[in-house]
């Protein structure tokens, strides 16, 4: 009987904790059941932060101006002068360099000779022009008198009608040789080459005695100012941008260097490759030490502008 009450004794005491492990497992498996609700807090605080990051975006960008060109040869040759360096402040139309023009030089003189041979026959031939009529008219004058035969007043007639035609052709002549000295004079001043704006230049590309062809780059001239920053803009973007708009943009490689920008003008069409549309900003105020080509970036939001 004793060894039956302890055997019995031994049945419940395990009954019981199998009892309290079942529920100790149930308590487990409803607390893993309530993890994922309590991780969904996680969840909507990162969509929250990916809508912050997104209300704000850095466009990278360069600076740059309005007028900024290689300026190229106009003619063949040598360069025998170099007017401008590097640096160098010029006017519109300054000399930046000359090509040797020898041989442009001769053929504008013979042109010019030319040219006045041409002008003195024409004055040749008004005066034997005014002989002939003068001519004519006594011929005329003494047929009409029975004092001439017909013949001598055909021959008077002949003789004006060709100096007409003689004066006629040397004043095309004239024309002719007017437009040679033009076009030669042309030709000289393409020998030499000049800034087609005022500006400084930023760049050299020949050196004396080079020879150069038509075309050939020769001198980079930019203006300093305005400077200009050009960027694209997203069509999605729920931010529009219109002129008179503030952007604000540091270095790339001094974040701690800031300036602002005005938007200028708005591309009014979108690039179908990148689904963008351009935006130009001119900077206001600029530091002094900010020079076309530097790498910027532009802080833009993509929240709404408020309504002026």
């Amino acid at each position: 009987m004793r060894r039956r009450g302890i055997c019995l004794a031994a049945v419940l005491a395990a009954a019981v904790a199998a009892g309290c492990s079942s529920e100790s497992s149930a308590e487990r498996a409803g607390t893993g059941a309530t993890r994922p609700a309590a991780a969904s807090a996680p969840i909507a605080s990162g969509s929250s932060g990916a809508r912050a990051a997104a209300a704000g975006r850095e466009i990278p960008a360069v600076l740059t101006v309005e007028h900024e060109v290689d300026v190229v040869a106009g003619h063949d040759g040598e360069v025998v002068e170099l007017a401008a360096d590097e640096g160098r402040n010029v006017e519109a139309g300054g000399l930046l360099a000359r090509l040797d023009s020898r041989q442009v030089e001769v053929q504008l003189e013979q042109a010019r000779a030319d040219l006045k041979i041409s002008e003195y026959n024409v004055k040749y031939n008004e005066a034997e022009l005014h002989a002939n009529q003068s001519r004519l008219e006594r011929a005329q004058l003494m047929f009409n008198e029975g004092l001439g035969s017909k013949a001598d007043l055909d021959t008077a007639d002949f003789m004006a009608k060709g100096s007409t035609y003689d004066l006629e052709s040397w004043k095309a002549n004239v024309e002719k040789h007017r437009a040679e000295v033009r076009a030669l004079e042309l030709e000289m001043d393409k020998t030499r080459i000049r800034a087609p704006f005022g500006g400084v230049v930023s760049r050299r590309y020949v050196r004396q005695g080079d020879v150069v062809t038509k075309g050939t780059r020769c001198f980079r001239l930019s203006q300093l100012s305005p400077l200009l920053v050009e960027f694209q803009v997203p069509e999605t973007d729920p931010r529009k941008p219109a002129a008179g708009q503030t952007v604000r943009g540091t270095l790339a490689s001094d974040p701690n260097q800031s300036f602002e920008a005005r938007v200028a003008r708005v591309s009014p069409v979108v690039d179908a490759a990148s689904d963008s549309y351009e935006v130009t900003a001119t900077l206001v105020n600029p530091p002094a030490d900010l020079k076309p080509g530097m790498a910027v970036r532009l802080s833009w939001s993509t929240q709404s502008s408020p309504k002026p």
